[in-house]
């Protein structure tokens, strides 16, 4: 679920940072080895396969890429989504539940992992520039600020074909937010749990879909939040100088301009233990 920061990303149960000096940072469920990130260095930017809250959906993977335009890979594999290894010229990634997408300089995208809803179904996409993993559906940006997608579209979260003047975009996970120019939001897909009440939302810079909620940061550094708040992972009202938002299955991470982080939300796995970090940036 990326559309905020190559900085920082959050997971079903873990968090990752991308440090000033090309080295990464993780915290929280190491059962999938997803938080083995110690010995990465020259990456650009991050990923975590962020999935929903359920019972079969326990383990993750980690996505980094290197300034030279490969991409490391780790966690669980269950479904080949950190095959990655022979990938060249990738300038961004992104992690979904079991797959991985990569985009190339040219404006076309890689895929690995699980298909079996259509979510990999990519090789047709040209000139993207940005790219966001959700659960069973995958979205991206064309130059032109229009959106494509591809996956499951049960609840319409891929229904995107009328937005336009696009900056970002990121996929939850049966919803899909998008940021315009214009430093408005725009939402599709399930509206049950509120996640996709972003219409009211004003001078937005960055965004991020969680799996029932959404985080914004604002041109003042202020963040907004929407959606499911189960787990306090919407509690972010007092959170000043925000530059980049990452918002996990159940929690949310704030990147202060200072490189230190702030957390919200479930810290059942010790996902929200950030406090001893620092330098966090991106590139």
């Amino acid at each position: 679920m990326l559309a905020n920061s190559s900085a920082l990303a959050a997971g079903r149960r873990h968090s990752v940072g991308r440090r000033w000096d090309g080295t990464v940072l993780a915290v929280g469920n190491t059962s999938a080895a997803e938080c083995r990130v110690e010995r990465w260095e020259d990456v650009v930017a991050v990923a975590a396969g962020n999935v929903h809250t359920a019972t079969n959906t326990g383990g993750s993977h980690t996505v980094g890429l290197r300034s030279d335009g490969t991409v490391l890979a780790t966690g669980w594999n269950g479904d080949g989504q950190c095959d990655v290894a022979g990938w060249r010229g990738v300038t961004a990634v992104a992690a979904g539940w079991r797959r991985t997408l990569g985009l190339l300089a040219n404006g076309r995208v890689l895929a690995v992992g699980r298909s079996s809803e259509g979510q990999c179904d990519v090789q047709s996409w040209r000139e993207m520039v940005v790219l966001s993993c959700g659960d069973w559906h995958s979205v991206g940006v064309r130059s032109d600020g229009s959106a494509l997608a591809a996956g499951n579209n049960r609840r319409r979260q891929c229904a995107v074909e009328g937005w336009h003047d696009l900056a970002a975009i990121s996929a939850g996970y049966l919803h899909t937010v998008g940021l315009r120019a214009d430093g408005r939001a725009v939402a599709t897909g399930d509206r049950a749990t509120g996640a996709c009440e972003v219409d009211e939302w004003e001078d937005v810079v960055a965004l991020d879909a969680g799996s029932y909620h959404t985080v914004g940061v604002t041109a003042s550094r202020r963040v907004l939040a929407a959606g499911d708040n189960s787990y306090g992972q919407c509690e972010v009202g007092d959170w000043r100088d925000i530059v980049a938002v990452a918002a996990g299955s159940t929690h949310t991470l704030g990147l202060r301009a200072n490189g230190t982080v702030v957390t919200a939300g479930n810290n059942a796995d010790r996902q929200c233990e950030v406090d001893a970090w620092s330098g966090v940036q991106p590139p």
